[in-house]
């Protein structure tokens, strides 16, 4: 790591804690308000990152001096904000001191009109203690929810802060080593280092340039700011942690107490396959992360009317969904469908209430517009109702825009290189569904399902993979049929071991599922006081499911795909705990013993979820804290090449045969998953720089390879005949099992 690099890899860290302050939201009642201020400074640091990339290497600057110039000028602007801020509230709690008493004589001398005195100001249900925490400062307030916080709800808090912390230590420990980030995740970015600008590439490996790239720009900063990948995990650690933030706050939005709050989180961190993307150069927890931010944003508009500010976090998060993984988009259009009938619904109920003679809510009083309060409805400033329909269409567009700045410039290099904004025929073909037909849209689903609640119990999954079978059969589809199959890969496969890239998820589902039903067919027991939204919501993530089973094709590392709707999901599963906890105290002053029965069985389940959890991080793979590949006692190139440790001595042979050659230019010869970054750390010079690596083959039909004769070395993966084919005549070639080089005569 270079010496700058400390300071500079934290100005992501004091942007969002700047903007936090800055963005704080108005209104006393606000749900949450400093989870929403974190979810805003989160989204506009995110987009400020992925636009930096953009518009940097459109100028050809992807440098360190020009990212650094970048972010100490955002530091800045976000410094001036923050201060402004403290400077309004100073003037703002000034002002409400001096009134206060005047105030009270006038209260004392006339009282309200009803003769009752004027009730005190309700506490904030999303974070107790917020409103005196936004005063004495959030660790007063959060020392205070600790202190009133039963047994139960500290033991879900610490066991949730123990795990974060241990996967913090192994993010910070273990090198990179996820299989896809070998292949396609890593070596973008070293691309985009070596030739400072965004520009395709000849490659053979076409994921490097076709899939979304918005979690690698993230790690293309710390790349600059470090000089190498030693906090490439830390990306996906933070979106662990604004996973929770979110989920937990849509708890609170939907009515939960800070016990259910509590229990979303403990069931999301435990989760294994949150516990081991969290640690991982994987995309999908980042793309859960913008996905959630989104839901957030989109349930606070519907009792109010949303403001501008709002309107632009939604574009926002969408624009970092589509540009970091398109699958998410499959919960975006439902929850901004949802937020767009709830802002036409608030239009036509402000302007009846208007007619009885409710008194308009000033635009951009406090608890205004876009103040970010979840719960009161309040009439849209007095707008006629063609305007009222007008501004939600608009604000809906507004999203749109927004999103299209973040993720247009990479969608319109993809289509002027293929044609297509999705990429080419190859791409459009392997993931999305090819038939939609309701039979093989049940079969996948029905396959999708199977996968994801897969557990150790062998009998179990052979039995329901045979059921499926046999019912796809029965109704005429192959289950292996490849236009609803992934590849060549075949059904079943087991996933509920501990590894990143398949781990299932059967409690935290099963969870999941059941408060998704009850929120359903009866969310008067789930959330009493927020029945209609409740519903809504549930019916937004039941549609989200929907679409990706008929759009997304079974594959065996089909549940880390779906991480994103399990994140939306697992609030339900928080809420219908709690108000199972609830009735268990009801039941207990009652003597009934069935809903106590029920309670202990959910007891139950959440303690194989923490030993679920705490077995993830444990012995997790490819990165875990004790056993064979330990991050404490595996060297560098072990924890590397964990997934496939025959190919450690491999790559480092071919290496140094190359570098003892003092080769510069190197010719690649790969296939489509082959592991590229190894050669971009091992043939990189002494001072860091990077080698000047060249394909020699490549499926963009407009990016030719280089010719085998301009190199000065090849280095070869996968096939030996296919190096063969390529190297030029009197080459010596060598080769061992994966790895092998060619060199010219002479060398």
């Amino acid at each position: 790591m270079s010496a700058a690099g400390y300071p500079l890899a934290l100005a992501p860290v004091a942007a969002i804690g700047l903007l936090t302050v800055a963005l704080r939201p108005l209104a006393t009642e606000t749900v949450a308000p400093l989870r929403l201020a974190l979810v805003r400074a989160a989204l506009v640091t995110g987009a400020f990152a992925v636009l930096t990339v953009e518009v940097l290497g459109a100028l050809g600057l992807l440098t360190l001096p020009a990212f650094a110039v970048a972010w100490l000028l955002f530091l800045a602007a976000a410094g001036a904000v923050a201060g402004r801020r403290r400077r309004r509230d100073a003037a703002r709690r000034a002002a409400a001191a001096v009134a206060a008493p005047r105030r009270a004589l006038v209260g004392a001398t006339t009282g309200p009109t009803t003769g009752a005195p004027a009730p005190p100001p309700a506490p904030d249900a999303g974070a107790p203690g917020a409103a005196g925490a936004r005063r004495s400062g959030w660790w007063t307030g959060l020392a205070e929810a600790w202190r009133t916080a039963g047994r139960g709800e500290r033991l879900l808090a610490g066991t949730v802060g123990g795990l974060l912390l241990v996967e913090l230590l192994i993010a910070l420990l273990a090198e990179p080593n996820n299989f896809d980030s070998q292949t396609y995740h890593l070596p973008k970015v070293e691309h985009w280092v070596a030739q400072g600008d965004l520009d395709f590439w000849p490659t053979a490996i076409h994921r490097q340039v076709t899939i979304p790239p918005g979690a690698e720009y993230l790690l293309l900063h710390l790349r600059l700011f470090t000089g190498g990948d030693a906090l490439h995990h830390l990306v996906q650690w933070a979106a662990g942690v604004g996973v929770l933030l979110a989920a937990t706050r849509i708890t609170a939005q939907l009515g939960g107490s800070r016990r259910a709050q509590l229990l979303t989180a403990f069931v999301l961190a435990t989760t294994p396959m949150v516990a081991l993307q969290a640690t991982s150069t994987q995309t999908d927890l980042v793309c859960a992360a913008w996905v959630a931010c989104a839901a957030t944003l989109a349930l606070d508009g519907l009792r109010r009317r949303t403001g501008v500010g709002t309107m632009l976090g939604l574009g926002a998060a969408t624009g970092l969904t589509a540009v970091t993984k398109t699958n998410g988009l499959m919960a975006l259009g439902p929850l901004l469908v949802l937020w767009g009938l709830a802002q036409l619904r608030l239009a036509r109920g402000g302007t009846a209430r208007e007619r009885a003679g409710a008194a308009p809510h000033r635009a951009g009083a406090v608890g205004g517009p876009d103040a970010g309060h979840a719960g009161g409805a309040a009439a849209p400033g007095g707008l006629r109702p063609g305007h009222q329909v007008a501004r939600t269409v608009t604000g809906s567009v507004l999203i749109l825009l927004v999103a299209a700045v973040v993720v247009g410039p990479f969608l319109a290099r993809v289509t002027a290189e293929f044609g297509h904004p999705l990429g080419p025929p190859r791409l459009r073909e392997s993931v999305p569904m090819e038939r939609h037909d309701p039979p093989s849209v049940l079969v996948n689903a029905l396959r999708i399902a199977h996968t994801a609640f897969d557990t150790p119990l062998a009998p179990l999954r052979r039995a329901g993979a045979e059921a499926i079978v046999a019912g796809a059969e029965l109704i005429g589809v192959d289950p292996q049929d490849q236009a609803t199959t992934f590849g060549r890969e075949r059904f079943p496969v087991p996933s509920w071991y501990p590894d990143e890239d398949r781990v299932a998820f059967p409690l935290a589902g099963a969870l999941a599922l059941i408060g998704t039903g009850f929120a359903l067919a009866r969310p008067g027991r789930v959330g009493p006081t927020q029945a209609g939204p409740l519903r809504a919501y549930a019916v937004v993530v039941v549609v989200a499911v929907l679409l990706h089973t008929a759009m997304v094709k079974w594959q065996p590392w089909g549940n880390r795909l779906l991480l994103y709707a399990l994140t939306l999901a697992v609030p339900l599963a928080g809420l219908w705990l709690d108000a199972l906890f609830r009735r268990r105290s009801a039941a207990r002053a009652g003597g009934t013993g069935r809903r106590s029965v029920a309670a202990g069985l959910a007891v139950t389940v959440l303690a194989a979820c923490a030993l679920a959890g705490v077995l993830a991080v444990s012995y997790g793979f490819p990165r875990r804290l004790v056993g064979a590949g330990s991050v404490f006692t595996a060297s560098e190139w072990e924890t590397r090449f964990l997934r496939r440790p025959q190919w450690a001595e491999e790559f480092r042979w071919a290496a140094g045969a190359v570098r003892a050659t003092d080769a510069r230019r190197i010719g690649l010869v790969q296939q489509n998953d082959n592991w590229e970054y190894p050669w971009w750390l091992l043939l990189r010079d002494a001072d860091g720089r990077p080698p000047e690596l060249v394909a020699l083959q490549s499926v963009l039909p407009g990016r030719p390879p280089a010719d085998p004769a301009s190199v000065d070395a090849i280095v070869c993966t996968g096939s030996r005949p296919a190096c063969a084919e390529l190297v030029p005549a009197g080459w010596r070639v060598e080769f061992r099992g994966y790895v092998g080089y060619a060199l010219p005569p002479g060398r």
